[in-house]
């Protein structure tokens, strides 16, 4: 009597899961069954509208400052990055000390300004090498958004480093104005502007050829600069152009990463 006692409690429990189960093979026919019947295009609109309004109204009760958005995109980048930009300064400041007055290494800060920007590409191509950008563009915040808060991040740890290293630069080496910003971001601006341009670029999608680009534009300016002929007969208007010309077609190009990041997919995204 007791073990037949102890097995009705697991006979009900049988039954009970049996029925259940014939449940689900039911609302499964019959899911399956109205699948079958025709969709009109008209309905789907109007589910992916309802889907998209859920979402952000959702997404508005949880919502995150700009500040908290920039904070949380900071954890996405591998500041080894930086360490090494880093490291590039203090080996062209150990370079500056140790040879003073020699305008041949004042000019040979260009090569490694465009090195400094190089040490950029691979997180700047994150999300295209990996192939992110539609995952990306399904979240609540835009790529451009995205775009925009990792840029600010790279520009303010840049000007960071190289406040510090100009102005230690300035006190430790005798160097002028016109040599920093001819020799170092002249150079510097050129690198960002061929980046920047086969970021946005729909076709290349390689962040070698970025690298690539930018190493021949170091031997380019290197052939320049070092060509004692060629560097005297460009005078101090010329060099200001160029400098002019390399900032505004860099603001350029950064206002099209913005414009355009959004032409890198094959179809259109669906919350953005």
């Amino acid at each position: 009597m007791t073990g037949f006692r102890k097995n009705v409690p697991l006979r009900q429990e049988g039954k009970q899961k049996r029925f259940q189960e014939q449940e689900l093979e039911k609302k499964l026919f019959e899911c399956g069954e109205y699948r079958k019947m025709p969709v009109e295009e008209e309905e789907i609109t109007q589910a992916l509208s309802r889907a998209k309004t859920a979402f952000y109204t959702n997404a508005k009760k949880h919502n995150v400052s700009y500040f908290e958005f920039l904070f949380g995109q900071m954890a996405y980048i591998r500041k080894r990055w930086w360490l090494c930009q880093g490291l590039v300064l203090l080996i062209l400041w150990k370079i500056l000390c140790s040879v003073q007055n020699n305008v041949y290494v004042f000019r040979g800060m260009g090569v490694l300004a465009v090195v400094f920007v190089i040490l950029l590409i691979p997180e700047l191509w994150k999300n295209r090498s990996h192939e992110s950008m539609e995952i990306e563009g399904t979240a609540y915040f835009s790529l451009r958004q995205i775009y925009a808060a990792r840029m600010l991040l790279f520009a303010m740890a840049d000007i960071l480093m190289l406040s510090l290293f100009f102005g230690i630069v300035s006190v430790s080496v005798q160097i002028t104005i016109k040599e920093v910003l001819v020799q170092f971001f002249l150079p510097f601006n050129v690198t960002c502007c061929i980046c920047f341009r086969l970021l946005y670029s729909r076709w290349v999608n390689s962040e070698y050829l970025a690298m690539a680009l930018s190493l021949l534009w170091s031997v380019v300016w290197g052939w320049v600069v070092f060509n004692e002929m060629l560097y005297e007969s460009l005078a101090m208007p010329v060099w200001a152009g160029l400098f002019m010309m390399s900032i505004v077609y860099l603001l350029f190009v950064i206002r099209q990463v913005f414009k355009k990041c959004e032409n890198y997919w094959e179809v259109n995204p669906i919350w953005n």
